[in-house]
C-alpha cells in the first residue's frame, strides 16, 4: 500500500510537469531578396492569437505552455509563410525568408464616419514639436556605424564568366555567402565606425567626430576620405521633417505637415512595444509614382510621438536604378521629451543595368546610446563639422569587440577577410584601376597621377590632331606639396604647349594653400576659360572641329594664387595675374584697338600683355567639406553661394619687372542656389554682375559666352552667337526647374518611360559706354571685320527652354526660343541643344 501511493504521488508529479512544461521556439525573420533582417513582423501560431513581434533585428522567441501544429509569420508587403511545429522538442528554431509582394493594399472606404487614423495623426501634428528632436536646445551620443556593399543577382551566365569565377573562387575558400535566394552575394566594402555626435540648436551647428574606423574594400586604399562619409553625419534620417533627402532625391515624409495630401493611413492594431503603448498605422502613397513610403508606423499613445517605423520605396516610383530603398527606425524619449533615434537600419538596392549585369545592395545600420541633452559646447568647438581623430586606424580586435553595439554576424565577420581576399586579385586590380581611371581622369602610377585623360586628344580644324600628356603627384609624394603639368602637340601647326604648376598646402586649420603655375598655349577670345566654374568636360569639348570661327590667339599665362579661410564660410582668395594676348599666325586678325584711347588715328595694336591683382571673397553658409590627403573637396550648401571679386590692373611702371599695358578696376559679384520644392520639384538660380569704370579693348571687358554647340552649356546663353554681345556693365539672371515627375507621371507613356520635364529662362541686360566702344576699330590692320564690339540696348536678352530629362536614364533635351534680338544677322530664334545628366 505504501508503494502504491508512492508511484501513485509521482505519475501525479509527472502529469503535473507536463502540463506546465514550457515550449521554447526562437528563431529570425529575413527577406529572401536582400538577406536582411524583417523587423516587427508578426509571428503567430496559425488559427490563435499567440504570437510575438521580431525586434529590430528580426530575431523572435516564443515561450508557450502549448505547441500547436503551425507557426505562421505576415508583414505588410510580403507574403505571408507557415513552418511545420515539431511537438516532440521542447526547444527549437524555425527561420523563415519571406519574398516582397508586388500587390498594393487596397483602399480602405470609410462610410458614416471619420476614418480613426486621421484623429490620431491630428494629435501627432499637433505634439510634432515637442516630440521633435530639433527642438532640444543640444543633445550628443555615441554612434556605432556599419556599413556594407554587396554585388547581388549574379546569375548563372555571369558566374561562369572568368573573372566572376576567380572572385566566386576567393570568396568560397573563406565560406559560402549567398543571398537566402541561393544566388552568391559578393562583398566588396565593408566598415565600421565609432564616434560621437553632437548637436546644437541655436545657432544650428553639427559635429561628429570620427573616433575610430575600420574600412576594407575593393579599391580602398586610403581611408581617410571614407571615414569622413561613412559615419552617423550621413545617417541622418528624422521623420519629423516635411521632405527626407535620400540619394539626392526629396521623399515626402509620412509625418509632413500636408500629410492627408500625400498618403493613405489604415489604424491596424494597438501594441505593446517595450514600455510603450502603440497606435499601429499603415501608410500608402496616394500615388505609386511619387517618392513616397509605404510601410508602417508605430505612434506612442501617450505622447504621440513615432516610436517605431518602417518603410519602403519600390522601383515603380519615379527613380532611377533602384529596385527598392528601405528605411526602420526605433527611437527612444530623452529626459526633455523630445525623441532621439536608438538604431537605425537602411538598405539601397540598386537594380542591375542589363540582364548580363549584377546589382548592388548599400546596407547602413546605425546604432546611437548614452544620450546627452544637457552638455553644452562653446561655438568654436563646433567649427570642424567632421573632425577624424589622428589616431583613427589604430585600434586591435579586443576594441571592436569590447566597443560595437552589436556583435558581428558570422557572415560579418568572414566579410573583412573575403574582401581582402578579393582586391588582390589581378583581375580586380585592373577593374578597379579602370574604374579610378574613369571617374577621376588620372591613372595612378605611384606618386604619379598621368591624365586627365579628357584633355589628351581633341581634332580640330587649327591644330589637326591635337595630342597632350599630363601629371600631377598625389598624397604618396606628399601631403602638403604637389606638382603638376602637361606637354601637348598640334600635328597641323607642329607647335608645342605647356604648363605647368606647383599647390602647397600652408595649413589646414584653417584651410590655407599656396599655388603657381604658367601655361603656353592657344586660346579662343569667343570663352573666357578664366571662369573656375566652368567643367572640365566642357573645357576639353571646345578644343574640337571648328575653333577658328571663336577667334584662337596664343596666351602666355603666369599666376601667383594664395587662399584661405578666413573665417567659418568666408574664403579669401588674392590672385596676381601676368597674360598676353598674341596672334596666330595664317589666321585672320579678329582683334585690335587704339593704342591712344582719344585718337582714333593712333597706331592700332593687335596684340597686349595685362596685369592683374585679384582679391575674391566667397561666402558660403554652413558649406561641407571633406579633406583628403593633400586637396579639400566641397560637399556644398543649401544656402546661397556669394562670390565677390575685385580685379586692379597694373600698369608697367608699377609692376616694375612685369611688363603691362593697361591699368584698370574691374568689380563682379555672383550668387547661385540650389533649393527643393518637394513635390514641385527643384530649382537652381544664378545671378551675376559685373561694373568695369575703366577705358579697355573689349577682351578685358566682359564677353558674354554664346554658344554656337549641339551642346548645351549651363553657364552661357545657348541662342547667342559668339562674341555676339560685350558689356562693360551687366547683370544676368538664369533661373532652372526641375518638375522631376510632378507633370509626366501624370502622362501614362511619359510614365512608363519615367521621363521628366523641365524649363528654364536665361535673362541679361548690359552697356557698353562710348569711350569702350570707340577704342576698338571697324577693321583690324589686315582688313579683317572686327567682332565683340556690339552692345547690348535697352532691351534684355531672353531666352527660354524647356526640355525633357531622364531619357534613357541621362540624356537631356532642351528646346530653346530666343525671345528678343531677333534682327540681327546670323541669329537663331528657335534651336535644340542636347545635354546629360545622371541622377536617380
Amino acid at each position: 500500500m505504501k508503494n502504491t501511493f508512492y508511484y501513485f504521488c509521482l505519475l501525479l508529479l509527472v502529469l503535473s510537469t507536463d502540463a506546465y512544461a514550457q515550449f521554447k521556439i526562437t528563431g529570425r525573420v529575413k527577406d529572401i531578396e536582400t538577406a536582411e533582417p524583417v523587423p516587427f513582423a508578426n509571428v503567430y501560431f496559425k488559427g490563435t492569437s499567440i504570437g510575438i513581434n521580431t525586434n529590430f533585428d528580426g530575431y523572435f522567441t516564443i515561450n508557450t505552455p502549448k505547441l500547436y501544429d503551425t507557426l505562421m509569420v505576415s508583414y505588410i508587403g510580403y507574403v505571408s509563410k507557415e513552418a511545420i511545429v515539431d511537438k516532440t522538442k521542447k526547444e527549437q528554431t524555425i527561420n523563415f525568408q519571406l519574398k516582397p509582394e508586388n500587390t498594393k493594399l487596397e483602399e480602405v472606404k470609410f462610410v458614416a464616419r471619420e476614418n480613426p487614423s486621421w484623429a490620431i495623426m491630428r494629435n501627432v501634428m499637433k505634439n510634432k514639436n515637442k516630440n521633435d528632436k530639433r527642438r532640444l536646445d543640444q543633445y550628443e551620443y555615441d554612434s556605432y556605424t556599419k556599413v556594407e556593399f554587396d554585388i547581388d543577382n549574379v546569375s548563372a551566365k555571369l558566374a561562369k564568366r572568368r573573372a566572376v569565377k576567380k572572385i566566386l573562387t576567393a570568396i568560397d575558400s573563406i565560406g559560402k555567402l549567398t543571398g537566402d535566394d541561393g544566388k552568391p552575394l559578393i562583398p566588396i566594402f565593408m566598415s565600421e565606425t565609432m564616434s560621437k555626435y553632437h548637436y546644437r540648436r541655436n545657432p544650428k551647428k553639427t559635429k561628429e567626430h570620427v573616433l575610430k574606423s575600420k574600412i576594407t574594400g575593393v579599391g580602398i586604399e586610403d581611408g581617410s576620405i571614407v571615414s569622413q562619409l561613412i559615419g552617423a553625419s550621413f545617417q541622418e534620417y528624422n521623420f519629423y521633417t516635411n521632405w527626407m533627402k535620400i540619394a539626392q532625391k526629396d521623399f515626402v515624409s509620412p509625418l509632413a505637415d500636408g500629410w492627408r495630401l500625400h498618403y493613405r493611413y489604415f489604424l491596424m492594431d494597438s501594441v505593446q512595444l517595450g514600455k510603450h503603448f502603440c497606435y499601429k498605422i499603415d501608410v500608402i502613397p496616394k500615388s505609386k509614382r511619387d517618392l513616397a513610403f509605404e510601410g508602417t508606423i508605430w505612434i506612442d499613445k501617450a505622447t504621440y510621438a513615432l516610436k517605431q517605423i518602417d518603410v519602403r520605396v519600390d522601383k515603380k516610383a519615379n527613380i532611377n536604378f533602384l529596385e527598392k530603398i528601405k528605411i526602420q527606425q526605433t527611437l527612444a524619449p530623452t529626459d526633455k521629451d523630445a525623441w532621439l533615434p536608438t538604431k537605425t537600419r537602411v538598405l539601397i538596392d540598386i537594380a542591375e543595368l542589363t540582364s548580363n549585369t549584377a546589382g548592388l545592395i548599400a546596407k547602413f545600420y546605425v546604432s546611437n546610446k548614452n544620450f546627452d541633452t544637457q552638455t553644452k559646447h562653446p561655438l568654436r568647438f563646433y567649427n570642424d563639422q567632421i573632425q577624424v581623430a589622428e589616431d583613427f586606424k589604430l585600434y586591435d580586435d579586443d576594441f571592436w569587440i569590447k566597443n560595437r553595439h552589436d556583435s558581428l554576424t558570422t557572415a560579418e565577420k568572414n566579410t573583412y577577410s573575403m574582401i581582402n581576399n578579393i582586391k588582390e586579385l589581378p583581375v580586380v586590380k585592373n577593374w578597379v584601376e579602370l574604374i579610378s581611371i574613369l571617374g577621376t581622369g588620372y591613372k595612378s602610377v605611384g606618386a604619379v597621377d598621368i591624365g586627365n585623360y579628357l584633355f589628351a586628344y581633341a581634332l580640330n580644324n587649327y591644330e589637326g590632331h591635337r595630342f597632350r600628356l599630363g601629371f600631377r603627384t598625389n598624397g604618396k609624394f606628399s601631403r602638403k606639396i604637389g606638382f603638376n603639368g602637361y606637354l601637348a602637340y598640334g600635328a597641323w601647326d607642329k607647335e608645342f604647349k605647356y604648363g605647368v604648376g606647383m599647390d602647397y598646402i600652408i595649413s589646414r586649420k584653417p584651410w590655407t594653400t599656396f599655388s603657381v603655375s604658367h601655361t603656353h598655349d592657344i586660346l579662343q577670345a569667343a570663352i573666357p576659360v578664366d571662369d573656375d566654374r566652368l567643367p572640365n568636360l566642357y573645357l576639353a569639348s571646345i578644343r574640337f572641329f571648328n575653333i577658328t570661327n571663336t577667334n584662337l590667339y596664343l596666351q602666355r599665362d603666369t599666376k601667383i594664387t594664395l587662399q584661405s579661410e578666413v573665417l567659418k564660410g568666408l574664403n579669401l582668395k588674392v590672385r596676381l595675374r601676368n597674360h598676353t594676348f598674341e596672334t596666330l599666325p595664317d589666321l585672320p586678325q579678329h582683334f585690335a584697338y587704339y593704342t591712344a584711347p582719344d585718337r582714333t588715328d593712333s597706331p592700332v595694336n593687335t596684340e597686349f600683355v595685362n596685369t592683374e591683382l585679384m582679391a575674391e571673397l566667397r561666402w558660403a553658409r554652413r558649406e561641407r567639406f571633406i579633406q583628403a590627403s593633400n586637396r579639400r573637396i566641397s560637399l556644398g550648401t543649401n544656402y546661397p553661394v556669394v562670390t565677390f571679386r575685385y580685379r586692379l590692373g597694373i600698369p608697367s611702371f608699377i609692376a616694375g619687372f612685369i611688363d603691362s599695358d593697361f591699368s584698370y578696376h574691374k568689380f563682379t559679384l555672383d550668387i547661385d542656389q540650389k533649393f527643393r520644392f518637394g513635390t514641385f520639384g527643384n530649382g537652381s538660380y544664378q545671378i551675376s554682375g559685373g561694373y568695369i569704370p575703366s577705358q579697355l579693348p573689349y577682351l578685358l571687358l566682359f564677353r558674354h559666352l554664346g554658344n554656337q554647340t549641339i551642346f548645351f552649356n549651363n553657364y552661357g546663353f545657348n541662342l547667342m552667337n559668339y562674341l555676339e554681345f560685350t558689356s562693360d556693365t551687366y547683370a544676368s539672371f538664369r533661373y532652372e526647374h526641375t518638375f522631376e515627375g510632378l507633370i509626366f507621371n501624370r502622362i501614362p507613356l511619359f510614365r512608363r518611360l519615367k521621363w521628366r520635364s523641365f524649363a528654364e529662362v536665361n535673362m541679361l541686360v548690359g552697356t557698353l559706354r562710348s569711350e569702350n566702344s570707340a577704342i576698338i576699330p571697324s577693321v583690324a590692320p589686315d582688313g579683317t571685320p572686327i567682332q565683340g564690339a556690339a552692345s547690348l540696348g535697352d532691351m534684355p536678352y531672353v531666352e527660354v527652354a524647356y526640355g525633357i530629362e531622364n531619357i534613357f536614364k541621362f540624356l537631356r533635351v532642351h528646346f530653346l526660343h530666343r525671345i528678343t534680338y531677333l534682327d540681327r544677322p546670323g541669329v537663331r530664334n528657335f534651336g535644340v541643344k542636347l545635354s546629360a545628366k545622371f541622377s536617380l
